[in-house]
């Protein structure tokens, strides 16, 4: 992606993640959706598509939602909470199929991050509704969330979803139009921030404080989404959550970029290269070539397997004469793959007794 801001940013991406947060999406009086708000976002969203990216909703709203309907005043208990989000996510994900259909529902813990079994189905998940013309709608799944597991924010939440899925950008439609030196609404000399190239502790000092509509912990937790954004190789944009916010940012408006260290891609082969393996499969000279030409790895190129591994473990990828070329995240157990290697894909099902993925290590979890 290039490493300019504004339109040029969005349109050079190839996948986006853009976090929607409750007072955007739902009138504070009436606690319904606010409906041409969402409609211009749709509009905005349809526009990305058609210039060939791929968009990502994180979107609050649906505790918002679900209280006005259950009769619940704030403050509520964690299982009033709970209850709220289980009544207004049907209204939350209703909205969105309505002005962006197709769309999807995805509901996530910290612990489906946290897990790379869980975190290898995510990324699939994403990337096949992506592929499908999809706008998969995230929240974090608070009908079951505690404290223990619960992201506590959709800034972070967002952050740890553009890392997941590969995106390039991850946009935080807010109330404040980016990050100043110290607050404005107090201090006169207050500068804007366009650009963050590295997030320095002089940078996360100046988080400190409210700054604009925010919280002191509003524009903590935006800083903390930045840093897991752009070390995963996505840059991060704070921008004002108006009227058709994309195409306002897109034409330049006022925000606050993060420049990502990396590209996701090359971001997740680093992470992966740097992981102890756990198993060992070895592969044929067909193999060695379709990878090297940036293909998959199928269970027919495999010659043996070792170890002993999990789905999502990292396994060393081992040339035809024995040389490491590689390591990746594996899509099946050792005894699985043992059972398949060899293998067309077309046989796996037959083999295994249900259905698996034809890749054993798919391109993107495999660093060469």
């Amino acid at each position: 992606m290039t490493s300019g801001h504004g339109a040029v940013a969005l349109r050079d991406a190839r996948r986006v993640v853009v976090k929607i947060g409750s007072a955007l999406l739902v009138d504070t009086e009436t606690g319904a959706v606010r409906a041409p708000w969402l409609a211009g976002l749709a509009a905005d969203v349809v526009e990305l598509q058609q210039a060939g990216v791929q968009v990502i909703l994180v979107s609050s709203g649906s505790i918002a939602l679900g209280r006005r309907v259950l009769g619940l005043t704030p403050p509520l208990s964690l299982e009033e909470s709970q209850a709220a989000a289980a009544v207004g996510q049907l209204r939350l994900v209703a909205a969105y199929d309505e002005v962006l259909a197709p769309s999807a529902q995805i509901l996530l813990t910290l612990d489906d991050s946290e897990n790379r079994r869980r975190y290898l189905n995510m990324r699939a998940t994403f990337e096949t509704l992506l592929n499908l013309g999809v706008v998969p709608i995230v929240n974090e799944n608070d009908t079951i969330a505690t404290d223990e597991i619960r992201f506590g924010d959709n800034d972070r939440l967002a952050a740890q979803v553009a890392a997941m899925a590969g995106a390039d950008v991850c946009v935080l439609l807010s109330d404040v139009d980016g990050l100043y030196t110290s607050n404005p609404n107090i201090d006169p000399d207050a500068q804007h921030l366009s650009v963050v190239e590295t997030i320095t502790d002089d940078i996360a000092a100046m988080a400190g404080e409210g700054v604009s509509g925010l919280s002191k912990g509003g524009m903590i937790t935006k800083i903390m989404a930045a840093r897991t954004a752009t070390e995963a190789g996505c840059a991060l944009v704070i921008t004002l959550g108006g009227d058709r916010p994309l195409s306002a940012l897109a034409a330049g408006a006022r925000a606050t970029w993060f420049l990502a260290r990396d590209d996701p891609r090359a971001a997740r082969k680093r992470w992966i290269a740097s992981m102890k393996t756990r198993g060992t499969v070895a592969i044929d000279d067909g193999a060695a070539n379709a990878l090297a030409d940036g293909k998959s790895l199928l269970p027919a190129g495999v010659s043996y397997v070792g170890g002993a591994f999990g789905r999502g473990d990292p396994v060393t990828i081992e040339g035809p004469d024995g040389r490491k070329i590689g390591q990746g995240l594996i899509r099946y157990t050792a005894d699985e793959a043992r059972t398949i290697k060899g293998l067309r894909s077309s046989d796996i099902a037959g083999t295994l007794g249900y259905p698996g993925r034809a890749a054993l290590i798919h391109r993107d979890d495999m660093a060469l």
